[in-house]
């Protein structure tokens, strides 16, 4: 066992209450730094908690030891993504425009074709409505300045199109399909964006615990975009200085949750606003387990 790291009841309010705030665990330990604590030592606490906090389990007492921190730091593993620079999938040649490893972030090109971009918006259009979050509180779906778009979802396998599309991305992320929460269309107009946040699923919430119990922690996300966007709209993570430009047909996808269950706070990400034009994505997040929706 390694040395014992000791921290106040003070400094671990502060450090949960700002991981509950939604606050990864770097601009955290900058701030430690800043306030004279050695960079190893606010690292270890900084991320055992967050580890804690993001997977439900107790939080550490009055300190942590050093092999308890290294154990809590994401352990990076290979891609579910299937592999090669061109993958052939239900007709179409797919191509890795470029890939990230930690995160483990991969651009696509070519994932839909124009005609089902198209198809997709079209569907859409008379279902939108402003776009909501969840209250990290309450687990309730509420309106928020932080997501400024609209947005609909498709019931899995809703349509003979979003069938072929469901299944086709089952194949490409290499989960079952019903593993694949419902297809979801957002437009973002000019000025819109979507603040920093995470895909995965905090447990700090009832709503959130029962998600959790019914189909597992969400695992990976797949962005895709439907139109060119004339100036702004990127995929932005923040911890990794990666911003990826949307282009119609294309895609990024991304993981967080390795086989483990531990979850990668680099996977931060943002919508960058829109600046010119507008945006239309289509989003798909995959289940540790089939997917069973509330109700």
């Amino acid at each position: 066992m390694g040395a014992r790291i000791h921290f106040t009841p003070e400094l671990k309010h502060w450090i949960v209450h700002n991981i509950d705030r939604g606050i990864p665990p770097a601009p955290l330990v900058c701030n430690m730094v800043e306030q004279g604590f050695d960079p190893q030592v606010a690292a270890s606490l900084v991320h055992t908690v967050w580890a804690a906090r993001a997977t439900g389990a107790a939080l550490p007492d009055d300190g942590i030891d050093a092999d308890q921190a290294a154990a809590a730091r994401y352990r990076p593993q290979p891609s579910r993504l299937m592999a090669g620079n061109r993958i052939e999938l239900d007709g179409r040649a797919i191509r890795v425009a470029s890939t990230l490893m930690q995160p483990v972030v991969t651009v696509l090109d070519n994932v839909l074709s124009a005609a089902e971009c198209e198809q997709l918006i079209a569907l859409a259009t008379p279902r939108l409505a402003p776009s909501t979050i969840v209250d990290p509180a309450s687990g309730m779906d509420t309106a928020s300045a932080a997501r400024s778009s609209h947005g609909m979802f498709f019931r899995p396998q809703e349509n003979a199109l979003v069938e072929r599309i469901d299944r086709r991305l089952a194949q490409l992320m290499q989960l079952p399909l019903e593993n694949g929460e419902g297809l979801q269309v957002l437009r973002y107009g000019a000025g819109a964006e979507s603040t920093p946040h995470f895909d995965f699923l905090m447990p700090g919430n009832a709503a959130n615990v029962a998600s959790l119990a019914r189909s597992g922690q969400r695992v990976s996300t797949l962005v895709m975009y439907l139109n060119d966007v004339d100036h702004g709209g990127e995929t932005v993570f923040p911890e990794a200085g990666l911003a990826v430009a949307p282009r119609r047909g294309g895609a990024v996808y991304f993981e967080y949750c390795n086989a483990d269950g531990q979850l990668n706070p680099l996977s931060l990400h943002a919508g960058a606003p829109v600046l010119a034009g507008e945006k239309w994505v289509a989003t798909r997040w995959m289940r540790q387990r089939r997917f069973v929706p509330a109700g």
